[in-house]
């Protein structure tokens, strides 16, 4: 039961900074949602960054893994407005806009897991 408050709580916190960046950052005037973008970017970092100290420390509680990755990065990320953006801009024909959108999130939120784990062992 307390796994699952954690990654409620998480999850919850997550989905409210998501919110907010997408008030702040997405609007119809940019070819590219940069707070969709933005939150899978920082979310993937997070994510690498929080294994990554979790598999250095190895006796870091399951709690954080819990609480930060699955619930923070599970509710702070998201696939689901990633594809219906995209199929927004499949249905409008700017493939100007989604080509780009598609490449930067890919390669910049993989080369982000990549970073965090490595600032993880810096630490």
């Amino acid at each position: 039961m307390k796994a699952v408050l954690l990654v409620f709580l998480g999850g919850g916190l997550g989905s409210v900074a998501r919110y907010l960046l997408s008030l702040k950052l997405n609007n119809f005037e940019n070819a590219i949602p940069y707070g969709t973008l933005l939150a899978n970017v920082l979310g993937s970092l997070i994510i690498g960054f929080v294994f990554g100290y979790i598999a250095k420390m190895n006796s870091i509680s399951e709690n954080y893994s819990l609480l930060l990755a699955t619930g923070f990065c599970g509710g702070f990320t998201t696939f689901s407005t990633f594809a219906y953006e995209n199929h927004l801009y499949l249905k409008n024909g700017d493939y100007f806009s989604m080509i780009p959108y598609l490449a930067i999130s890919f390669i910049v939120g993989i080369a982000a897991v990549f970073l965090g784990l490595y600032l993880a062992k810096l630490i």
